[in-house]
């Protein structure tokens, strides 16, 4: 879990800290990885979710619906706000970066993302739409 942000000056915890509970417990592994993805596509990212503690409402749907919390709540997994042109060069470097998970919502006109992880388990590398 990082402490502090001072290693990633593209990032803020603010950014990244659960919207339910105000933690932070991103895993330094997943941010080395997501920073230099910043890096390479020199774009600037908006995170619309980092961390998501057990308790969010997202992940109680799920474990409600009988299945597992997702990978926000290992600290390993970022959405990132994007669509067209920023959308592609994100999605083509974290490809060649070597994320292990990549969820893509590209419809309507507002709430366009990419989700990004570095999880292990179950299938993986595997890409997915919303």
């Amino acid at each position: 879990m990082i402490e502090n942000f001072d290693n990633y000056p593209y990032f803020k915890r603010s950014e990244f800290a659960c919207t339910h509970t105000g933690e932070c417990e991103m895993q330094a592994s997943f941010m080395d990885k997501l920073f230099e993805l910043r890096k390479a596509c020199n774009v600037p990212f908006i995170i619309s979710s980092g961390y998501r503690d057990i308790t969010h409402p997202i992940e109680q749907a799920k474990i409600n619906a009988g299945r597992k919390p997702g990978v926000h709540t290992m600290g390993l997994a970022a959405d990132i706000l994007c669509s067209g042109n920023k959308a592609h060069l994100i999605l083509k470097n974290a490809m060649i970066m070597g994320f292990t998970g990549i969820g893509i919502n590209q419809s309507g006109n507002e709430g366009r993302f990419i989700h990004l992880d570095t999880y292990t388990e179950a299938p993986r590398p595997n890409v997915w739409s919303y």
